[in-house]
């Protein structure tokens, strides 16, 4: 799993403005800058919580401040995920793509020499916060780069491959290296890697859009404001009571906040355009993106967490490992079966799956047995592999060409809103009901998700007959027409 730009299914970009002259050298130099920046945003993430009980200990942090070394991350990119890519088109996607790399490596230093959970907790926002101006850049780069159909979807598939290979990798990478030199070199590994990805970027050709959308800055203060305040009430609630004055007053900050995100978001040239999501398949897809990751994220801190109660930070990670591999199968599985049937067999089948794991952990407990976990960890690790790409296709299928990209951005912003959702109210019961009960929270969901899945063939259906039923009155208004213009015509 990941958080960065967690998308097996690849939605291909529109050319932008191809740069002239790039050399194969120069193409060859620029995707692996921008897979090695993949690389390091996917990989930490899953390995990360792997490392969590050893980073609670070392660095005396509670429940609660686990959850925030994990949802600073997820806080920041979300916020900064679609303005993001707007600061790209305006700026430049080299520079963005850069200073992405740039803040994430600083943030990685930060959360490497952490003396403390406060530190630790901005150096991961730092991260977020990188990750969210470097990833949107990677798809458009590589865009205008490879301007010729099959050398895009070549870079596209090994764009595709190494979001496999990390999201396979990282948990077993940061068992192992929670296990052999601590918390902190799963951070310290990324220095190397990101000063080899800035160097190497030097080579990515400048782009950006003639006319780019403007940056909304109202609409995304208040949109971080919003996230920021509902997940600390949520955190904070499991801890001192939903009574507490912080916590009162958080909720409040998140409803204000969210009224005044609606009102901003309805001016000209929005962040989030919110008519989209009034009617059609994208609000449809957006649920689903969201349920998909609060049970499968929220579970992977569960899980991270109790594991390593009875077991070792390697085993864990290897315990967890048919997970990542089933996504990676279940993705062109996934593929297949939407271009024969449509997207609703597969979304409908992986929710159902996401629904069907959570629970059967949940009856077996923290303390099943190995082989019983790795057989639910594949399920579920099935069921995300047979959602993610359809629902992001879905979105993308919804709207006018022109706005496919912010279609798939605002999908990508709901599987992060689900991802901080899922670490902040899963871990919330579990602080005050146990394992089991935060399963079920979840489980329940997924099948929230199952359900909605399940919508989107029908809510295809009604468009195909609304269309046709639109041809239908043309044809009939062409033949009357034409039957006026006879009979009023000269013979």
């Amino acid at each position: 799993m990941h958080s960065a730009q967690p998308n097996p299914g690849i939605v291909r970009p529109p050319p932008t403005h191809p740069a002239p002259g790039v050399g194969p050298v120069s193409k060859r130099l620029t995707l692996i800058a921008v897979c090695l920046g993949l690389f390091l945003a996917q990989t930490d993430t899953t390995a990360v919580n792997l490392a969590l009980p050893a980073t609670g200990r070392d660095l005396h942090g509670s429940l609660a401040g686990m959850q925030w070394v994990l949802d600073a991350y997820n806080l920041a990119f979300a916020t900064l995920l679609l303005t993001g890519g707007t600061l790209g088109d305006r700026f430049g996607r080299r520079l963005l793509f850069r200073l992405g790399i740039g803040a994430f490596v600083v943030g990685s230093a930060l959360c490497a020499v952490a003396p403390g959970l406060a530190v630790l907790i901005g150096g991961r926002a730092l991260q977020g916060a990188g990750a969210a101006c470097a990833i949107p850049q990677s798809l458009a780069i590589l865009s205008v780069v490879f301007t010729e159909p099959a050398e895009r979807d070549r870079a596209m598939a090994a764009w595709s491959a190494v979001t496999g290979i990390a999201l396979a990798g990282g948990p077993l990478l940061g068992g192992v290296l929670v296990e052999s030199t601590g918390w902190a070199a799963i951070f310290r590994l990324n220095l190397p890697v990101g000063a080899i990805a800035l160097a190497l970027s030097r080579a990515v050709e400048e782009s950006a859009e003639g006319r780019p959308r403007r940056i909304d800055l109202a609409g995304q203060v208040l949109g971080a404001g919003f996230l920021a305040a509902l997940t600390f009430a949520i955190v904070e609630s499991g801890h001192t009571g939903w009574s507490s004055s912080p916590v009162l007053v958080a909720a409040a900050v998140a409803i204000a906040g969210f009224a005044a995100f609606g009102v901003a978001e309805r001016r000209r040239e929005p962040m989030l355009p919110l008519g989209l999501l009034r009617r059609g398949q994208l609000p449809v897809a957006t649920v689903v993106a969201l349920c998909m990751t609060f049970g499968a994220y929220g579970t992977l801190l569960l899980v991270s967490l109790t594991l390593q109660r009875h077991t070792t930070a390697l085993l864990a990670g290897l315990a967890l490992l048919p997970q990542p591999i089933m996504v990676i199968v279940g993705s062109p599985l996934a593929g297949r079966l939407a271009s024969r049937y449509g997207p609703r067999p597969p979304m409908t089948a992986g929710m159902t799956l996401l629904a069907a794991g959570l629970l059967a952990l949940a009856l077996a407990g923290d303390q099943a047995p190995v082989p019983l976990l790795e057989v639910i960890f594949a399920v579920i690790g099935l069921g995300i592999g047979l959602t993610a790409g359809p629902v992001v296709g879905v979105a993308v299928s919804a709207v006018a060409p022109g706005r496919a990209g912010l279609a798939g951005g605002i999908a990508n912003l709901a599987r992060m809103f689900g991802v901080t959702l899922g670490v902040a109210v899963l871990g919330t019961v579990f602080a005050g009901a146990g394992f089991r009960a935060a399963l079920l929270v979840g489980a329940a969901v997924e099948a929230l998700g199952a359900a909605m899945a399940w919508r989107v063939q029908r809510v295809q259906r009604v468009q195909r007959r609304n269309a046709a039923a639109t041809e239908t009155a043309g044809v009939d208004e062409l033949v009357s027409s034409s039957k006026t213009a006879n009979a009023t015509s000269p013979r």
